[in-house]
Formats: C-alpha cells, sequence, structure tokens
C-alpha cells in the first residue's frame, strides 16, 4: 500500500493526502473558490501542473495574481500561437516557442513567410481559442511513437528535437483540445486562463538552431501579461522608448555616429564630445580630494593577464596582438586592457606602502575594450570600446565596510544631481566558479552584508536592497546599484566589489603597524560605469531635453530680422563670457522656422531678439517643448541662464562657503 504524501502549506501547517493526489484535489481541499482560480502548483519550489500528483514537501498554490504565473501565461500563449497558425495555414510546421524576456516567441517553417499584415489574423484566432477554454493536459509517449506521430504529420523539426532529447528522459506532449505539441511543461489548467491581454509584436527571420548553414524560418514575437492594464503599461513604455531611442536622437542632436569600418566603437562629433566631457569633468570634481587620478598603458603583455586571471576567464572578449620581433624569442602577445585593476595593481605596488597611507584610492577614466559578438552591440549602450570612471581602494580590513559606505553615499548623489532617486542596491554573492578561498569569501560577504544593511537603515526606506546569489565576480562579492529611467526602465550601473584575491595573486601590500608584510583589501569601484552608456541613458531618460548643465549646446541666440543681428552677437558673447555653449542664428529665414529646427536638436534655450529687443536691451526666451516666452533685460537672462548652468556640485560648494562665511 502507498505511503500517505505529507505536504507544509506556506503557514508551516502539515496535512496529510493519499498517494496520487493532484494539485486541484489539493486546492479543492482548501475551497473551491481557490481551486478555480489556481493555474498551477509549486512543490519546495518548483512550478508543476496542478494535475501533477503531489510528493512530500513544501506546496504553494499558484494563482494568475502570482508573479510566477507570468511565465505560464507567455508559454500557453505561445501554444496558441503555434494552434492558430496551423489552424490558419494547414501544412506550416512548428518548431520552438519558448518565453523570453517580456514576452514569448514561436518560430515557423512555412513556405511565404509571414508578414505583418498576418499578425492581427492570427491574434483575432487566438482569441477565438482562448475562448474555447479547451483544458491543458499532458502525455507520455515513447519515443518511437513520437516519431511515427511528427513523422506522420510532415513535422521533421519536431523529429530532430525528439532526437535532441536526452535516452530516459520523459517525452511530455501537452494537449489543448485536439492540438497538441512536445513541451517539456509546466501549463495552466486550460487556454481560458491566459486571458486576453496579450499582442503578437513584430515577425522576424531566425536561423532554425541559430545557424546560418541551416534553413531560415519565420519568428513571430509577442508579449502577454495577466492583466490588461500591465500590457498597456508595457506597450506604452516601449512607445514612449523608441521615440527616446538614444541613436535617433542622437542623430537629431548631432552627437555622435557609428559605422561597419569601425564596429561597436563611437565616432564622437563636437556637441557630442562636449557633453562626455562635461559628465567626465563633472566626476573628476566628485572626486577632488579623496582619489589620485591615474592613468595605466593601454597594451599590457598576456602575462599580466594571466597573473589576474583574466586571460583564463575572459581571453575570448579580449582584443589580442602578436608581436613578431626579429628574433622568435622577441615574440609576445600583448592585449588591449579589457579594465584597469591589474594596472592599478602595478602602481600601488610601485614603492613601499606603509598602512598609514591606506586607503589609498586610485582612479581613471580608463579606455578599455572589449570583444563584445557583433548582434549585442547596441549604440551606445553595448560597444567595444568604451570609458570606465574606474577606481580602485587600498584599505585595510578594519576600514573596508567604511570605504564601501563612503563609497555608496558617493554613488547615491551622483545619481541624484542626474535626477535619479529610485534607487536599487543589492549584494551579488559567490558564484560557483570562482577563485580565493571560502574563508575570505566568507569574511567579504559578511561585510559587504552589514553594509547592505546599514545602507538599507541609513536610506529609512528609500533605497531598496536585495540579494542576488551567485552573481558576484570570479574574484569577490559585489553591490550592483540599479537606477530607474523616467518611463520605468532600471538600469544597471554602479558597482562597489570587494576583492581579497587579485592582491594575493599579484603579491601586493603594505607594512603594517607590526613592520610586518600585509595584504591590502582591494575594492573596485565605478559610478557611471561606461560613460558612453550612462550618456545614453540620460539621453533616453530626458528624451535628449538635458539639463542645461548637461546640453551639448546650452543656447541659440536667433534673430528675427538683420537690423538685430548686432545685438544679437553682443547678447551672444555676453552669455559665451559668462560660461555659456551659445550658437547664433542670424540667416535670412522666418523666427518660427528657426524655433522649430532648432527644437528639433533639443536646444534647450532659444534667446530670440528683435528691433524691440535691440533698442530695450532685453530679450525673449523661449524654453524647448513649451510655447511660452518670457522677456527679461539681458542682464536679468544672464544671471538666470549662467545659474542653471551652473553644476549642481559646484552650486553646493558655493552654498557651502556662503554658510561658512557667514
Amino acid at each position: 500500500m502507498s505511503q500517505p504524501v505529507s505536504l507544509t502549506f506556506p503557514d508551516d501547517s502539515v496535512r496529510s493526502f493519499a498517494a496520487g493526489t493532484t494539485g486541484r484535489d489539493v486546492a479543492e481541499s482548501i475551497s473551491k473558490s481557490l481551486a478555480k482560480k489556481a493555474v498551477a502548483i509549486a512543490i519546495d519550489g518548483t512550478v508543476r501542473d496542478l494535475s501533477d500528483p503531489v510528493t512530500d514537501g513544501k506546496i504553494e498554490i499558484i494563482t494568475r495574481s502570482d508573479d510566477r504565473a507570468l511565465e505560464l501565461i507567455r508559454h500557453d500563449t505561445a501554444h496558441v500561437l503555434a494552434e492558430a497558425v496551423q489552424e490558419l495555414w494547414p501544412g506550416t510546421q512548428v518548431t520552438i516557442g519558448p518565453v523570453i524576456e517580456n514576452g514569448f516567441y514561436y518560430d515557423f517553417a512555412k513556405n511565404e513567410p509571414f508578414t505583418p499584415d498576418d499578425l492581427p489574423v492570427i491574434e483575432k484566432r487566438m482569441r477565438e481559442i482562448i475562448q474555447r477554454n479547451k483544458p491543458f493536459t499532458k502525455q507520455i509517449w515513447s519515443r518511437e511513437k513520437a516519431k511515427e506521430v511528427f513523422a506522420a504529420k510532415g513535422e521533421r523539426y519536431k523529429l530532430e528535437l525528439v532526437d535532441a532529447i536526452p535516452e530516459g528522459q520523459d517525452l511530455k506532449i501537452y494537449y489543448q483540445g485536439d492540438w497538441f505539441d512536445l513541451c517539456r511543461g509546466p501549463h495552466m489548467a486550460s487556454t481560458g486562463q491566459i486571458g486576453n491581454a496579450f499582442k503578437l509584436m513584430k515577425v522576424a527571420g531566425a536561423y532554425w538552431r541559430g545557424d546560418s548553414n541551416n534553413p531560415m524560418l519565420t519568428r513571430i514575437y509577442g508579449t502577454a501579461f495577466a492583466e490588461q492594464a500591465d500590457l498597456d503599461n508595457y506597450l506604452h513604455i516601449l512607445a514612449e522608448a523608441e521615440k527616446r531611442d538614444h541613436r535617433r536622437l542622437g542623430r537629431e542632436m548631432d552627437l555622435f555616429h557609428f559605422q561597419e569600418e569601425g564596429p561597436g566603437v563611437v565616432f564622437w562629433h563636437g556637441k557630442g564630445w562636449r557633453v562626455f566631457q562635461t559628465l567626465v569633468s563633472y566626476m573628476r570634481r566628485r572626486l577632488q580630494g579623496d582619489y589620485q587620478e591615474v592613468n595605466a598603458p593601454q597594451v599590457l603583455d598576456k602575462s599580466l593577464w594571466e597573473t589576474s586571471g583574466h586571460w583564463g576567464w575572459y581571453r575570448d572578449n579580449m582584443f589580442k596582438v602578436t608581436v613578431a620581433g626579429d628574433d622568435t624569442d622577441d615574440d609576445r602577445v600583448f592585449a588591449l586592457k579589457p579594465m584597469n585593476c591589474p594596472g592599478h595593481i602595478q602602481i600601488f605596488k610601485h614603492g613601499l606602502k606603509s598602512y598609514r597611507e591606506l586607503p589609498i584610492r586610485l582612479a581613471e577614466f580608463g579606455a578599455v575594450h572589449r570583444y563584445e559578438p557583433s548582434g549585442a552591440l547596441h549604440g551606445l549602450m553595448r560597444v567595444r570600446g568604451f570609458t570606465q570612471d574606474d577606481a580602485h581602494i587600498f584599505c585595510t580590513d578594519e576600514q573596508m565596510a567604511a570605504e564601501c559606505l563612503k563609497i555608496n553615499d558617493l554613488i547615491l548623489s551622483v545619481y541624484e544631481d542626474f535626477g535619479f532617486k529610485e534607487i536599487v542596491v543589492k549584494l551579488s554573492t559567490r558564484p560557483e566558479k570562482r577563485v580565493g578561498s571560502d574563508a575570505l569569501w566568507d569574511r567579504a560577504e559578511s561585510v559587504m552584508m552589514d553594509v547592505l544593511k546599514t545602507i538599507e537603515a541609513q536610506s529609512e526606506g528609500r533605497i531598496k536592497t536585495g540579494i542576488l546569489p551567485g552573481e558576484g565576480a570570479f574574484y569577490g562579492p559585489k553591490f550592483e546599484y540599479t537606477l530607474k529611467d523616467a518611463i520605468g526602465r532600471e538600469w544597471q550601473c554602479g558597482t562597489t566589489q570587494v576583492d581579497f584575491n587579485l592582491p594575493e595573486r599579484f603579491g601586493a601590500f603594505y607594512i603594517d603597524q607590526h613592520s610586518e608584510k600585509t595584504q591590502p583589501v582591494m575594492i573596485h569601484r565605478a559610478i557611471c560605469g561606461s560613460m558612453e552608456r550612462f550618456l545614453g541613458i540620460l539621453i533616453e531618460n530626458f528624451a535628449g531635453h538635458m539639463p542645461l548643465w548637461v546640453s551639448p549646446l546650452q543656447v541659440v541666440v536667433a534673430t528675427i530680422t538683420s537690423e538685430a543681428d548686432a545685438y544679437g552677437e553682443e547678447v551672444a558673447e555676453a552669455l559665451r563670457d559668462a560660461g555659456l555653449d551659445v550658437e547664433t542664428d542670424f540667416r535670412n529665414e522666418k523666427i518660427n522656422y528657426k524655433i522649430r529646427e532648432h527644437s528639433v536638436t533639443k536646444v534647450p534655450v532659444i534667446i530670440v531678439c528683435g528691433k524691440k529687443e535691440a533698442e530695450e536691451r532685453s530679450v525673449n526666451i523661449r524654453r524647448l517643448g513649451s510655447q511660452a516666452q518670457t522677456s527679461m533685460s539681458l542682464d536679468e537672462a544672464i544671471a538666470a541662464l549662467t545659474l542653471e548652468a551652473t553644476p549642481p556640485d559646484v552650486l553646493r560648494k558655493r552654498e557651502a562657503r556662503r554658510i561658512k562665511a557667514a
């Protein structure tokens, strides 16, 4: 006789059930209404079909409101998509249809590829299938039966998938009414539980199994959510993201471009380089007094990267150069640096260091190069050559926590200066593949966990925190700082990484108070991360409407009539003397045409000068995105715009000096 099954519920109560009891049976034993809402179960955290027999463990009943149901909704929607396509175009072969970030896709083999015009037709049929509310039922087939059935249907891609399943693994077939598919599962109870909050997004070509030697298939992308409001919000964000795309705005604002001869590297134009240098200058000011700015070589012998471990871990992502000398013994292999840390260790090691000098903070706006696959390149967000606002702090074990908190304060302050206030800080712990002893990892993680608690407590709930198990660097745990932009997207930018391992590998040491050689703790930190990527984030966050102090061009002085040109030049010179970036537009064009043209390039302030303004020594100010006009004297305008164009860190210092003097 089979042993009863023991289940622990979320409230820690324990109940016994007869062997063979399904998840649905358990839900019904609690309440009929729960059974009606249930879409799946989880046993010890593993999601399973509602119709599966339960086993010993901790059980959770999953409803559509559970976050875990979203993947099931998307998975089931992909199956309904495949059924709809085969109903509308018999003979179309289905291949694979996985859940991906923000949605799903399904690849099809069809003589004539799908077009965007087909998507509304498919969506309509999908809604009909969902309305039928057919149950998802699972069968286990033998390998032989599966191959026989799919061969009879002409599904040659499914035959390949069957062959790829390891011997001994079950072949699961999921039915939704009469239609079925090979699938690992799990699924919800029926198609009706999907709901109608879904949309097909686009069609694209895709090689079978990602191999260009294989046939080209048609991929249909879609998305699905539990509620219509969530879908509407997602579509709104997509529309906003398209309008804010930094690549399009970069062209309109004449900031930068990319071209095939330099894949993954930026061609900066004058205005773009100006705003890039504004960011670097701002960061330099924020480091004054605490950091030494250094510069490590761009090209280093591979031996240095072998010692650091990067050669073994990241060699395929490094740009390598082989130099052949006159003598074969002179042949050497070099690499463009993918990061700055080994160079900074060499600077720290140059000369004897005392504990009295610690912490030593070395910063560098270092150009680094990493080989990213061509398909992964994406404007400023993913490049092969970029600049890191990188720094490494060498300190004692006792100083480690204080340094992490000091870095945290700096990072949060920088983000606030750019208008980012919703920040998440997560601790990434040891990965499976790593260097260093468990004792060192235990120590590093313990300190960082205490720091994380302090960050949360000091923020009084403003900063959210969390843990990312197994996501640390190979040499140490790290904090990851994620900021939220104006349309709700999250961007991971800053990092703080505690490292006991690289100093050990390079033999770095300082002389402690007992005249003994002692290994320092090395803390890696970045705030913007990649300066290029951070600028891309800023462009998209502000939709090109950059704050005046960051804007690549701050003011255009435009005249209404040629009679005002001399005064317009005087205005422009006065603004330049006050430190503003100014251009003039004295063309023989109507003023409304000039304003529209400069608005497209996102000039934040347009000063209009006509005969009246010249006589009164006043100006008429137009702000980007506003039809309103503000008239004021030239002196008032210079004072107001100069104040607005002053970086926030400079304003704080001025205020601090004023308070001190008072």
